[in-house]
This record gives C-alpha cells, sequence and structure tokens, in this order.
C-alpha cells in the first residue's frame, strides 16, 4: 500500500514563502508522476502543479505559475511545492497525490480522477 504524507502547512503571511513535502512510502516512488491539489474553502479540488517521473516536465496552475516550484527527489522518495509571494487566495488543504501508471502512459495529468493515490493534506492559511 503507497502512503503520501505532507507536511509543512500552517498559518503565514502574505507575500511569504512556503515549502510543503510529500513523503512516499510503500511503493517505487521514480514510477510515479507526482502532483500537488488544493481544496480551498467551500470549493472543489483543484490542481496546483505536477511533475513527471523522471522530473524532467512540469506543469503549474495559472494563478501560481512563475511564484511556484514542484519538484522531486526520487532517492528520497519525496515530492515538495515551494510557493513565493503567498496570497490569501492560496489558502486552502493541500494534498500530494501519485500517478502509479506514468511510465505506461507518458503523460503528466491534471486531473484529480487520473491520481491513485493521495495524502491527508496539509492546511495552509495565508493572512492579509
Amino acid at each position: 500500500q503507497v502512503q503520501l504524507v505532507e507536511s509543512g502547512g500552517g498559518l503565514v503571511q502574505a507575500g511569504d514563502r512556503l515549502i510543503l513535502s510529500c513523503v512516499a512510502s510503500g511503493h517505487t516512488f521514480s514510477d510515479f508522476n507526482m502532483a500537488w491539489f488544493r481544496q480551498p474553502p467551500e470549493k472543489e479540488r483543484e490542481f496546483v502543479a505536477a511533475i513527471n517521473w523522471k522530473g524532467d516536465r512540469t506543469y503549474y496552475r495559472n494563478s501560481v505559475k512563475g511564484r511556484s516550484t514542484i519538484s522531486r527527489d526520487n532517492a528520497k522518495n519525496t515530492a515538495a511545492l515551494q510557493i513565493d509571494n503567498l496570497k490569501p487566495e492560496d489558502t486552502a488543504v493541500y494534498y500530494c497525490a501519485a500517478d502509479r501508471d506514468a511510465t505506461k502512459h507518458g503523460r503528466l495529468y491534471v486531473a484529480p480522477s487520473e491520481f491513485d493515490y493521495w495524502g491527508q493534506g496539509t492546511q495552509v492559511t495565508v493572512s492579509s
């Protein structure tokens, strides 16, 4: 069974930087595409960023593009999301997710339905 555990959330101020981490266990991490999603209060879960299994392709939602970086370390089974210049609208529960079929289909998906494993989430609250 694959387990994903996020950490790094908390209460921050607008303009701050935050780094979220996701540690995976239970499978060959380097086979997975990884992604970050978030669910703002009273809203649907939305895609934030994704990185392919090799770490050489990334994709971001427009609202975080240019101020966020997704990365991974396959040797440490970890993925990370750094967001700079945080805004109140970044307030959400952040989830990491893994696509276990990445090496088969070769695509970088953004829909939650394409991801097989999810962490429990970490709350990020940005005060203005």
